[in-house]
């Protein structure tokens, strides 16, 4: 049998009392520190992190800013017809995400498919489409399909699925068993165990996740029309492209006010569902 690991003792103090022994650091934490000491000053050269730079560009941005008001909204009707672009891209890309999430997220949950043969080729499907960016599948869609929001609704789309699924998956395994084994002692196939043993219990938390999911993708949408996939990224990469400084302000108001009001009615929704 193995003995316990000796720890040091309280030591005399020469006083004829006691004092607790210094902490001193063990070689593996002093390696892991020096270890990520050195990754950090690695990202520090590939980036070519320069101050330098930025004190130089300070007075620019300043220049900008000051150019930039008072917002110009003259064209605002053109502002309205891009938000709304943002917004379906956002809100369509989050529904049909989640849609497609269901079947993946029984898939990869393992008291749905205990088996790996299964289950594991699902989970590497959800990991490849979280790990390629909603804005890399739209830049590929734009090419696929052409300009415009319809591109970039599929990007989130794919995008949203793989996440929706894997915290759908998460959530599945996380809950109670009991009605599962249940169910399938019945002979229960996954479909009737997920609607009746899994779904009552857990949609709040699942339906939750899905308005996380479209919060983020309103926002996400916003910048997707650098690429060509409409929305409000579109406007504000021509204002930038024209120097028109007002129209990038009037840009951003309207990108607030939109994300503001997607937050709070989450958050609204949130709440009643808790």
């Amino acid at each position: 049998m193995s003995q316990p690991e000796a720890r040091p003792g309280p030591i005399r103090d020469g006083h004829g009392g006691y004092r607790e022994p210094a902490w001193r650091p063990s070689l593996r934490l002093l390696a892991g520190i020096g270890a990520f000491a050195g990754f950090v000053a690695l990202c520090l050269w590939i980036v070519d992190v320069d101050l330098g730079r930025l004190v130089r560009g300070i007075p620019r941005l300043i220049d900008w800013a000051g150019r930039a008001w008072p917002p110009d909204f003259a064209e605002w009707d053109a502002l309205l017809l891009r938000a709304g672009e943002t917004l379906a891209i956002g809100t369509l890309g989050t529904l049909f995400a989640t849609v497609l999430a269901l079947p993946l997220a029984v898939l990869a949950a393992k008291p749905l498919t205990p088996s790996p043969a299964v289950r594991q080729p699902v989970r590497a499907v959800l990991d490849t489409l979280r790990g390629v960016d909603g804005f890399v599948f739209a830049l590929l869609f734009v090419a696929a399909v052409g300009l415009g929001p319809f591109a970039g609704m599929l990007g989130v789309l794919l995008h949203s699925a793989g996440s929706i699924a894997k915290l759908w998956a998460e959530d599945i395994e996380g809950a109670d068993k009991g009605p599962i084994e249940a169910l399938s002692l019945t002979g229960a196939g996954r479909s009737r165990m997920a609607a009746f043993a899994i779904l009552p219990d857990r949609l709040p938390n699942l339906t939750g996740t899905v308005l996380y999911i479209w919060e983020f993708n309103v926002r996400a949408s916003t910048v997707l029309g650098i690429v060509g996939a409409g929305g409000l990224g579109q406007e504000l990469k021509s204002a930038v492209d024209l120097l028109l400084f007002d129209r990038v302000l009037a840009i951003l108001i309207v990108i607030l006010l939109l994300v503001t009001a997607i937050d709070r009615t989450s958050a609204y929704l949130r709440a009643r569902l808790a």
